[in-house]
């Protein structure tokens, strides 16, 4: 056999010898900052060259587990080399020993025995390029390395345990309380893990509690009999009679009164419903998926919201980290967005201007990814040409790229930042006053007030 001279050699210099020296020359010849490491059966480290790349000193990773190097989301979720045999050049993030993100390359290959058993292996990563580009304007990224996740685009780590999450609990029937602010995605994960169970067949529908009134909302959502609501001719089937074998998404749950903070309840303890207006009980097979921005665990130490309706709700928790948390996103945002308008033509953006990506990393974006898709469908509004410039983003942005115009105390002209929480959220009053950070009654004052 070919390898016979090899290892004749390796029994005459040692195997650890060979194989030192070979990993010592292979990090001679990587680029600036790679790392190369080896495993054994166990997946514990047995050779580390890394700490330029990663921060971790080597006596601090030989003997331990891989994952605790390596810190990588996708690497959780199954060992590359040990399914597949050998990886090339798979794009990776990975956390580095101060928790930041280090994008990279991974080469890799595994070891077998006899019986196909795993026996460790060796793996290289090798850091992106990531040349400054300050000075050029910025084309698209590679999203290669992205989670694309029921309209979730994401690296960040926070956000990826999110989707795992949501894949996880979407097998069971159990409620789950969505947390985040508004326009990061709270109905999107309700349809991602209506999407992901095996209700996927049944209806999905959503009710917003800012938007209505407490007796129209308590019609919306458990109907009404004949002559119960004044103005509705007959009966009408509420929205958990409706999704029966689907899902009801409720958003803003903080938001309901106490009364009907009692009848949520019981649908959840009992699986009944009871109609406005009437006596008459009905089962109901719905998975409940409620939603808020607000932190309930207070609004029960102050007395608004009820304890055990909380517990029930929240079997689950979910969390949706806001975009400024994420800064890594916006430019994959921006890009998917662009694309968008792209398509529909008539003008096609193929480069960002340094200005424009600036400001729009600067920006603290209180409304979320939804004030990032606004941004683009603005810029293709009133820009022209293949370059988005400063010039094509919304005043808010060009004028104070560091703050936000809703958030900064030292803006004093209420009539621009109604405006924006109204472009914002498209004319969504109740969403407005959310993002304007007042109750709905209020923000109607201060539009009628303004004229707008």
């Amino acid at each position: 056999m070919q390898d016979q001279p090899l290892r004749r050699w390796l029994r005459q210099v040692g195997a650890h010898e060979g194989f030192a020296g070979a990993m010592d020359l292979l990090g001679g010849l990587l680029p600036g900052g790679a790392a190369a490491f080896a495993v054994d059966a166990d997946r514990n480290v047995v050779w580390w060259s890394g700490e330029d790349l990663l921060g971790f000193p080597t006596d601090q990773i030989v003997g331990s587990h891989c994952l605790k190097s390596n810190r990588c989301p996708q690497c959780m979720a199954g060992c590359g080399i040990s399914q597949h045999g050998e990886v090339r050049d798979v794009p990776l993030v990975y956390l580095d020993s101060q928790g930041r993100q280090v994008r990279v390359r991974k080469t890799g290959r595994a070891f077998a025995a006899p019986d196909g058993s795993f026996l460790g292996g060796i793996e290289v990563l090798i850091p992106e390029e990531s040349a400054a580009r300050a000075a050029a304007p910025t084309a698209a990224p590679r999203k290669d390395d992205a989670a694309d996740f029921h309209g979730f685009l994401t690296t960040d780590v926070g956000l990826l345990r999110t989707l795992q999450i949501i894949r996880d609990v979407s097998a069971t029937e159990a409620p789950v309380l969505v947390r985040g602010e508004i326009g990061t995605g709270r109905e999107l994960v309700a349809r991602a893990l209506h999407l992901e169970s095996h209700r996927r067949d049944g209806p999905f529908l959503a009710v917003g509690c800012a938007a209505f009134s407490a007796s129209v909302l308590e019609s919306q959502l458990f109907g009404h009999a004949e002559g119960a609501v004044r103005g509705a001719a007959g009966e009408r089937a509420g929205l958990f009679e409706r999704a029966e074998g689907g899902t009801l998404f409720v958003d803003g749950v903080g938001e309901l009164p106490p009364r009907l903070q009692v009848r949520l309840l019981r649908v959840l303890r009992d699986r009944v419903i009871t109609p406005v207006g009437s006596d008459r009980e009905i089962s109901v097979d719905v998975r409940l998926v409620a939603a808020t921005r607000r932190a309930l665990r207070a609004e029960t130490r102050a007395g608004h919201f009820r304890a055990d309706l909380l517990d029930q709700l929240r079997a689950v928790p979910v969390y949706i980290p806001p975009l400024r948390e994420r800064r890594g996103d916006v430019e994959l945002l921006l890009w998917r967005f662009i694309s968008r308008h792209n398509r529909g033509g008539p003008r096609g953006v193929q480069r960002v201007s340094p200005d424009a990506m600036r400001a729009l990393l600067d920006h603290s974006w209180p409304g979320n990814v939804r004030e990032l898709s606004s941004a683009v469908r603005y810029a293709f509004a009133v820009g022209r040409g293949p370059e988005l410039t400063l010039g094509d983003l919304p005043p808010e942005l060009r004028a104070r790229p560091a703050t936000s115009a809703l958030e900064s105390p030292a803006e004093p002209d209420e009539v621009t930042r109604i405006r924006h929480a109204l472009a914002t959220t498209h004319g969504n009053i109740g969403e407005a006053a959310e993002l304007f950070g007042v109750s709905r009654p209020t923000f109607w004052r201060k539009r009628k007030k303004y004229g707008i």
